[in-house]
């Protein structure tokens, strides 16, 4: 790429118990950082059983209509949404996670104020399925996406392997370093990018304006799957329209911070008196929370 990048050759990797600010200081220089043992073996089995029963009825492919899109989504892929009906350690334990909660504190709080869930989603990629085209997550806001290096970070995600991601399997591919690009109309290539390789339970904690993408699954046989918590400040639109979709009366059982990440209370972006409210009131007071 013909850029100033601060490149990296390889993935950092750190453990659940390295100082936060240690964890963002890496992704503010090389754009990702992988996070060994985010869940426990434990978590990860329980995890996947919740998820097996469903995802078996989960077509591959995609439903979308534009070309560009289905190929996007992958001919082999399946992606589930809806976790937090589908899977209650999904709900109460990942959703709850400290550290899962101080890195979107660390990443947006001071600058941007409060942060919500914009989707969590399971993507597993079978057999065959060729490699994602490569491309970054805040495209799908396209004033920060044209700000390039330059924009605040809206958008993260936190990607934890379900099972072992590995080069052959589809482990994701990123350009460390490309966060910085000077151009963010100068993709990678895909040889510019290296694999995310994962045991099951480690995860990537990385910027919506680093260059990815799922790679390619040369396997006869191996499924790689991951569930993506991707999390933005709460002054833009999710993905998943969770408080249209989910009842008032389970929300009630999870705890406040899972509730506001759900959107089923007031968001404060700096600056702001409140933004998503009931009548200038806070909305879970509204509801009953």
């Amino acid at each position: 790429m013909t850029t100033t990048e601060t490149v990296t050759p390889h993935l950092r990797t750190v453990r659940r118990s390295t100082d936060i600010g240690d964890i963002l200081r890496i992704v503010a220089e090389d754009g990702a950082v992988i996070i060994r043992d985010f869940l426990l073996a434990d978590q990860v089995s329980r995890f996947n059983a919740e998820l097996d029963p469903v995802l078996s009825d989960v077509a591959p492919g995609s439903q979308h209509e534009n070309p560009i899109f289905k190929q996007f989504h992958g001919e082999n892929t399946k992606r589930m949404t809806d976790l937090v009906t589908h899977s209650r350690t999904f709900r109460e334990e990942i959703l709850d996670d400290d550290l899962f909660h101080a890195l979107g504190e660390g990443t947006y709080r001071e600058q941007l104020g409060d942060w919500w869930l914009s989707t969590g989603q399971v993507i597993q990629i079978g057999p065959g399925n060729q490699a994602q085209f490569l491309h970054r997550d805040n495209g799908n806001y396209p004033a920060f996406a044209a700000m390039g290096k330059t924009a605040p970070e809206v958008c993260t995600n936190l990607l934890v392997a379900l099972t072992d991601f590995t080069e052959a399997n589809g482990a994701t591919r990123v350009r460390p370093g490309s966060h910085l690009a000077d151009d963010f109309n100068d993709w990678a290539q895909a040889e510019d990018t290296i694999p995310a390789e994962m045991k099951a339970g480690d995860a990537m904690y990385f910027s919506g304006k680093v260059i990815h993408g799922g790679g390619e699954n040369r396997t006869p046989d191996q499924y790689r799957r991951a569930v993506a918590v991707a999390i933005q400040a709460s002054f833009l639109t999710p993905e998943e329209a969770h408080s249209l979709l989910l009842d008032v009366e389970a929300v009630k059982g999870l705890s406040p911070r899972v509730q506001k990440l759900l959107g089923f209370r007031s968001q404060f972006p700096i600056g702001s008196p409140g933004l998503w409210m009931a009548d200038y009131e806070e909305v879970a007071d509204r509801l009953g929370l």
